[in-house]
């Protein structure tokens, strides 16, 4: 099925603020970090928007390096008038650039002009962009981790269930089971985990402490009640499948992606932005017969960590945005939002309900079958210390490699982190 061409015509009848416009074109300045499989998907998006809008809005695109490079660009370039007039931004990150103040508020003028509401988003994803009441962005997509799984594998060890997905989703023991049972079969990773990066891995276990009901933070205090044991029994339910030899140690992103890849790991915790990479060695015949589902309930209930790609508009110090210009950007991120079923050729979420709830999105796997999981978000706290490669992040990331490789005990890990938290 040629998504691309569906994605570039589904919609159209949805219409444009530029149908029937007589005006000089205006040209939108844009910066992204997308690399990759997302960039390659994204400069496409782009191309088919300049086509459509030929005369009208030209996007120039400008895509920068991903993590603290881009947000300390956004924030010194905000603040001599020269950020441009829109960007991609991390739903996670919003809270920092506000108390910042280099994000424009995101209107019910402007939404009504882009023919959007919230109730066209799940309602995590929509409050994922507000704060205090105040919306600073619009969702594109979420980007949850999810398992992959390899069903040769688990057919072999008895363990892939009649639907074509794996047992033992429900629980710990009866994950374990899983796991176990594949270890049991020769396999000689039954899960494939980034052990190695703590930063990612705060993805896995903020999941788990969420499955519990627990949060990282409340009131602006870190870890209160019994939040810091539930972050112990995430921690020690990981370093247990370690130490069983259930999940890999001491293991980098690109190391990970192997093993699964290469059919030593039966199953892999990843974020949905490795569907391209599947699906190509798939298309090559170079992959295994796989699938992609929510991540178990090891703990109380379904809960997975993700984050959104948001497009934000700059607050350029001493540079007032045109009514033309704003319009046009306006319709940048209407575009796009509602063209991004092509979009989620990159594994992610389409923000947009509209997407999600077509036809032509639920004929795509697995997307379709891990799309569920967006009644089950959690998002980051909403503090300017979260947020993708934020500081958050780091303290947690320091203790949690040693913690999940069987080097340092959950209690203690727990201790340490909340004390320096509290600190910051």
């Amino acid at each position: 099925m040629n998504f691309h061409r569906l994605a570039t015509t589904a919609l159209v009848a949805a219409g444009s603020l530029w149908v029937g416009a007589v005006q000089a074109e205006e040209t939108v300045l844009w910066w992204d970090f997308l690399g990759g499989g997302d960039g390659v998907r994204m400069k496409q998006m782009i191309t088919d928007f300049n086509a459509a809008h030929a005369g009208n809005v030209k996007i120039d695109a400008t895509t920068l390096e991903w993590g603290t490079p881009f947000y300390a660009k956004v924030q010194t370039s905000a603040a001599v008038g020269e950020a441009p007039d829109v960007m991609t931004y991390h739903a996670s990150r919003i809270p920092l650039a506000v108390s910042q103040g280099i994000l424009d508020k995101i209107t019910a003028d402007d939404l009504s002009k882009m023919g959007v509401s919230s109730s066209d988003f799940a309602s995590a994803t929509w409050d994922a962009v507000t704060v205090d009441g105040k919306q600073y962005a619009v969702p594109l997509d979420t980007h949850p981790i999810v398992l992959y799984y390899n069903r040769d594998l688990l057919k072999k060890a008895g363990v892939l269930g009649d639907d074509g997905r794996p047992k033992g989703m429900g629980s710990r023991d009866e994950f374990t089971a899983t796991l176990q049972a594949l270890k049991d079969a020769g396999v000689e990773f039954p899960l494939g985990s980034v052990t190695a990066d703590g930063n990612f891995m705060f993805r896995t276990v903020y999941s788990l402490m969420c499955q519990q009901g627990g949060e990282l933070m409340t009131n602006g205090k870190f870890l209160t009640g019994d939040n810091g044991d539930k972050l112990k029994n995430a921690l020690a339910v990981l370093q247990d499948w370690t130490k069983a030899g259930l999940q890999s140690t001491y293991t980098d992103y690109p190391a990970t992606v192997a093993l699964f890849t290469s059919g030593k790991a039966a199953m892999m915790i990843n974020g949905v932005w490795e569907v391209p990479t599947m699906t190509d060695l798939a298309k090559q015949g170079k992959l295994f017969d796989w699938g992609a589902v929510e991540i178990p309930v090891v703990f109380d209930k379904p809960c997975t960590y993700a984050d959104s790609h948001t497009f934000a508009i700059p607050k350029n110090q001493g540079k007032e945005m045109s009514a033309e210009k704003r319009a046009a950007v306006l319709e940048v991120i209407s575009w796009i939002d509602k063209h991004s079923l092509f979009w989620a050729t990159a594994g992610h979420i389409p923000a947009y309900k509209p997407v999600t709830d077509s036809a032509e999105y639920k004929a795509m796997e697995p997307n379709a079958t891990y799309s569920t999981l967006t009644s089950n978000l959690i998002f980051d706290p909403k503090s300017p210390l979260a947020g993708i490669a934020g500081p958050i992040f780091d303290v947690m990331s320091n203790h949690f490699v040693p913690t999940l490789n069987g080097e340092m005990d959950p209690a203690d890990a727990v201790t340490s982190i909340t004390e320096e938290l509290n600190n910051m």
